[in-house]
């Protein structure tokens, strides 16, 4: 089986090392990281082709829901996964993501140690 190729595009540095090391722990994952949506979309215009996109949902310049659209304008990604990571539980928030296109919602904080078993289980749904 090959490896599930996860963009994971986060802000802040402490949260992104935790997710990161969390992800390597299943040795079928191979992490690539962004520091926001631009480094993202940098990532996927030099040819990275994800398996999964794993999105924080508040970070400057371009919060996730943009960068989820902007995803979606590259026809090879139109279909691919995306999970949004967010410390804003509401319902009304929750539904608006989801709504976007996005497969799940992820609440932070979250278990590290079960990430990678979370991550698995949505995308097996």
């Amino acid at each position: 089986m090959n490896a599930l190729q996860i963009l994971y595009v986060e802000d802040d540095p402490d949260i992104r090392e935790v997710v990161i090391l969390s992800l390597r722990r299943d040795p079928e994952f191979r992490v690539h990281a962004a520091a926001s949506g631009r480094e993202a979309l940098s990532l996927i215009d030099q040819g990275l082709i994800p398996d999964l996109i794993l999105t924080d949902v508040m970070m400057p310049d371009m919060d996730g829901p943009a960068t989820l659209a902007a995803i979606r304008t590259r026809p090879h990604l139109a279909d691919t996964p995306v999970i949004f990571l967010t410390a804003r539980a509401l319902d009304g928030e929750l539904d608006r993501l989801l709504a976007l296109g996005a497969r799940a919602v992820i609440i932070k904080p979250f278990a590290p140690l079960t990430l990678a078993g979370q991550i698995r289980r949505i995308l097996a749904r």
